[in-house]
């Protein structure tokens, strides 16, 4: 009968027992033999326009999201879960760097294919954090934050491979890239979310033996909306339901091959959306109920979204956290998981939700007060608790964000003392940012490459 290292450590220590400092080198051995602590891996699954309503386990009606909804049975919602900017640039900059998007000279709408602007070249991403401390590092999907300027595109960015389109689906000229080379001129979208799922689980497959930060920004449901043959006319909710139902299947098809690899304790996995619901769009747009707005504003629908992690062993299962967090949040905490050392010359807006993941007593929102700031300076939302407080040009308003229908009615007349409380913290944390600005990338409108 075969035995194991362990086992056999275990007999040659009790045999020698009588031997002086015997027991004392059990514990030696047995420690050794665990061998140095795995570094966990990071997926990130990121979509395009999905709303806080869009997922089951948010409460959508229409839409089926089964592998999500197990995702959260198994892991952690998060009620109040903010992006940074409810436009596509401004958030996902935010995301990738730890900062307000007004920080760091994102404070305007979304990049266009072939802009001379992009996320400034001085500027460290998580991708970069991480592969210093030997990550394989990917981004498969939408980038938005620069390009095709080899400075600006993803493989300048810290990650090793990039398979996507760089800017929003509805752009004529978004090709797709693999690296710095366009591989298709038009792409066939209603397969973008089934090619993407591969890639992404192939490259989990190839590094399943090294700690890797999978950043997996998908298409859809922004529109123009596709669905591969598989889903098309399957959704209650048309075809805008028949994208989100996809995208679960493709998370469904991540979480799979976690397990199937034995990398589920290892892996903290992170769903959730890049802003709120592209409301205008009607039918092809999805639901931020109910919260009101969605994309492009500075209401709760248009920066909560929803977001469900899951790390088994880690995150406790079945948990909903209400405390605030954000998108921003990502770098810092991947940061401290991974054993990175945080730039030290620059602000960093992110905060370590370590402990809200992990449901530790009495943990809290790190954000004694919270600046959701939108893409131009004339909005300057602050929430502090269930406050919150919105300047728009000379207009101050207060809502109390205890249910939904009270962000209906301002209460600032109200309120004046909290009211002039907010707006001052509003007023510093934009000269804050003032004062420590980094500007956009910018080569200048002749650039060629």
């Amino acid at each position: 009968m075969s035995i194991s290292r362990r086992q056999f450590i275990r007999s040659m220590a009790a045999g020698a027992a009588g031997a002086a400092g015997a027991l004392d080198l059990l514990p030696r051995l047995l420690a050794a033999d665990e061998g140095p602590k795995r570094r966990p891996n990071f997926v990130i699954i990121f979509t395009d326009d999905q709303g806080w309503e869009d997922l089951g386990c948010f409460g959508s009606p229409l839409i089926k999201t089964p592998c999500i909804d197990r995702m959260a049975a198994e892991g952690m919602k998060f009620s109040d879960f903010y992006v940074a900017a409810s436009v596509c640039s401004p958030s996902r900059a935010a995301l990738l760097t730890g900062c307000y998007p007004a920080r760091i000279g994102f404070d305007f709408g979304a990049l266009y294919p072939g802009i001379s602007r992009g996320l400034n070249p001085g500027e460290i991403t998580i991708a970069d954090l991480l592969k210093k401390q030997g990550y394989a590092t990917a981004c498969v999907g939408k980038w938005h934050v620069g390009g095709p300027h080899k400075v600006y595109m993803p493989t300048s960015r810290g990650f090793d491979s990039y398979f996507g389109l760089i800017a929003s689906n509805d752009y004529a000229k978004t090709p797709l890239y693999r690296g710095l080379e366009v591989v298709e001129p038009k792409p066939d979208q209603s397969l973008l979310t089934q090619r993407y799922t591969d890639e992404a689980v192939k490259f989990i497959r190839a590094n399943k033996d090294r700690p890797f930060f999978l950043y997996l920004p998908h298409a859809m449901p922004h529109v123009p909306l596709a669905a591969s043959e598989k889903f098309r006319g399957k959704s209650k909710r048309g075809l805008y339901g028949d994208a989100c139902e996809e995208v679960d299947w493709s998370t469904g098809e991540i979480l799979k091959t976690l397990k199937e690899l034995k990398l589920d304790e290892h892996t903290l996995v992170i769903f959730t959306s890049d802003n709120g619901p592209w409301l205008e769009k009607g039918k092809d747009g999805g639901s931020a109920l109910p919260w009101i707005g969605g994309k492009f504003k500075s209401t709760e629908g248009g920066q909560r979204v929803p977001c469900v992690m899951r790390w088994p062993g880690t995150i406790p299962a079945g948990k909903t956290c209400s405390e605030v967090a954000s998108a921003m949040d990502f770098y810092v905490t991947f940061a401290a998981l991974a054993g990175a050392k945080l730039p030290d010359d620059r602000v960093i807006d992110g905060k370590d939700i370590l402990p809200l993941l992990r449901a530790e007593p009495g943990a809290a929102s790190p954000y004694a007060e919270c600046g959701f700031f939108y893409d131009n300076k004339n909005f300057k939302p602050v929430r502090r608790g269930k406050w919150k407080y919105s300047g728009v040009w000379k207009d101050d308003r207060l809502y109390d964000l205890s249910t939904p229908e009270q962000e209906k009615k301002d209460v600032a007349k109200d309120n004046p003392k909290l009211v002039a409380e907010l707006k001052a913290l509003s007023e510093a944390k934009w000269k804050e940012m003032a004062e420590h600005f980094r500007p956009i990338g910018d080569l200048g409108k002749d650039a060629k490459s």
